[in-house]
């Protein structure tokens, strides 16, 4: 495993962090290894955009979609 270090980081956002690990019953160690894992496996906008692109296919013309829109028109 590797470790990390982090400079300058503000003391009223260390402090906040160890209550918050407090809360959590965690050391502060654990909370940011906890953070960090959580951070990591959430996918991007860019990488859920790629995904929706690569798993879905619409076989929708521009035409159906006016159809439709038509269809509905009628009816009211």
């Amino acid at each position: 495993m590797t470790a990390l270090t982090i400079r300058d980081v503000p003391e009223d956002q260390i402090q906040t962090l160890k209550v918050r690990a407090a809360q959590a019953g965690k050391s502060l160690q654990a909370f940011m290894q906890d953070l960090i894992a959580r951070e990591a496996s959430r996918p991007t906008m860019a990488e859920m955009m790629e995904r929706l692109n690569r798993e879905t296919t619409a076989d929708v013309t521009t035409s159906d979609v006016l159809a439709a829109l038509d269809q509905g028109r009628v009816g009211r």
